[in-house]
């Protein structure tokens, strides 16, 4: 067994890969104000754009296709640099595989301890083709 986290210690994924914190998303089967909906996901989502701590709540239609854990557990979501790349370590069950949720963005779920874990990688270079339509 690896050496243990201390409380001080952030861990793994910030420290030895560079991950960075993104957001935490809150499923909800209620209504939120100022929530917009998003058709080629079926799901509704607010206080993204808005929350300082980057909190998201997200509703989803019964046929959207998205993991029952996605629709039931919390998920944080971390940045990084190289989506492909952070998913060979093959010790990561995925939920969804890569998939473009918006122009210049591409995702991933996995799972880990029993909890969702999403990956973003952002296009900021503007040179993977396969990523500039839905």
């Amino acid at each position: 067994m690896g050496k243990k986290r201390k409380d001080q210690d952030p861990p793994l994924a910030i420290e030895k890969w560079g991950w960075k914190y993104h957001h935490m998303g809150i499923p909800t089967t209620t209504p939120v104000s100022n929530e917009r909906y998003i058709p080629h996901l079926k799901m509704y989502e607010a206080g993204f754009e808005s929350s300082p701590f980057g909190i998201e709540w997200m509703r989803f239609e019964e046929d959207a296709s998205v993991s029952e854990l996605v629709r039931t557990l919390p998920h944080i979501a971390f940045e990084v640099e190289d989506l492909d790349k952070a998913l060979q370590d093959g010790s990561f069950e995925i939920l969804s595989p890569p998939k473009v949720p918006s122009q210049g963005v591409r995702v991933a779920m996995i799972k880990h301890n029993g909890a969702p874990v999403e990956l973003i990688e952002f296009n900021r270079k503007g040179n993977k083709n396969s990523w500039l339509t839905i």
